[in-house]
């Protein structure tokens, strides 16, 4: 079974964080919702996830292998 784990993740930029100490553990076969006002960081969370960007703190693995640190 597949995991996706973020790990205090943290990205800014410039002086604005964007996202501060995001942390999740996805299971194979679960369903991640993320949900919450304009600018709140969802969408920098998913291109974290995806790759797209890197964060400049904590870290993205699936199963267990480091993809973004």
């Amino acid at each position: 079974m597949s995991v996706v784990r973020c790990e205090q993740l943290r990205k800014s930029f410039g002086p604005v964080d964007a996202v501060r100490h995001f942390d999740v553990t996805i299971n194979s076969g679960e369903i991640l919702v993320l949900l919450g006002p304009s600018g709140c960081g969802k969408t920098t969370v998913l291109r974290m996830i995806a790759g797209f960007e890197r964060p400049n703190a904590g870290r993205v693995a699936i199963d267990d292998q480091t993809m973004a640190a």
